[in-house]
């Protein structure tokens, strides 16, 4: 049992982690472009909501419980990434980007970047589930699979989310890049190849 969950946690953990990824990668990037390393919590709440999407359409799609069309998935994965950048260039573009102190009434988990992150989390989780369907082929119920598959998953995204901004920080602190200028950048790298993608 050991050596399934080893593998499966290797198999998820490199399907995120490599640049044949690099639709997903550059969603995480999106995703990301707007915080620094002092909003982490931020990022984490962005990240959970990410993953609870995406794990509830993986394990659904794996299970055999809902059908899509993978040509249609195709498409709107990088409607995702286009719909974030749309958001990152309209906060962006406000007199400033938000304080990381600055304390709202509303539970961060409900805001609108997580409630959207956890929404495109669906669309993602639906594209992870065919290369693992691919790989489990005629098993019926593999729990134990699709478990550790998406821990896998998860632990490559993180490392993803921590090295965005871990960069960010080298950009911005050392070497002094405004922080509108970092966002805007990322930004518009993601809508470029999210644009590319789409019209391909």
């Amino acid at each position: 049992m050991s050596s399934v969950f080893t593998t499966y946690l290797q198999l998820g953990f490199h399907h995120i982690f490599n640049l044949q990824a690099y639709d997903h990668l550059v969603f995480l990037l999106a995703l990301c472009a707007p915080y620094v390393l002092q909003d982490w919590r931020r990022v984490v709440a962005l990240v959970t909501s990410f993953t609870v999407g995406h794990s509830i359409t993986l394990a659904l799609a794996t299970l055999d419980v809902v059908n899509y069309s993978p040509t249609l998935i195709e498409t709107l994965i990088p409607v995702t990434i286009v719909l974030t950048c749309l958001l990152n260039l309209a906060r962006a573009g406000k007199a400033g980007l938000r304080p990381v102190e600055r304390r709202e009434a509303t539970p961060i988990i409900f805001t609108l970047p997580n409630l959207l992150a956890a929404v495109f989390g669906l669309i993602h989780g639906l594209g992870f589930s065919s290369y693992l369907r691919e790989l489990l082929g005629s098993q019926s119920r593999p729990v134990l699979e699709l478990l550790s598959f998406n821990l896998g998953v998860e632990l490559g995204q993180l490392l993803i989310v921590a090295l965005i901004l871990l960069l960010g920080f080298v950009l911005l602190r050392i070497f002094n890049v405004a922080r509108r200028d970092w966002l805007l950048v990322t930004t518009g790298a993601a809508l470029g190849i999210a644009l590319t993608l789409l019209v391909g």
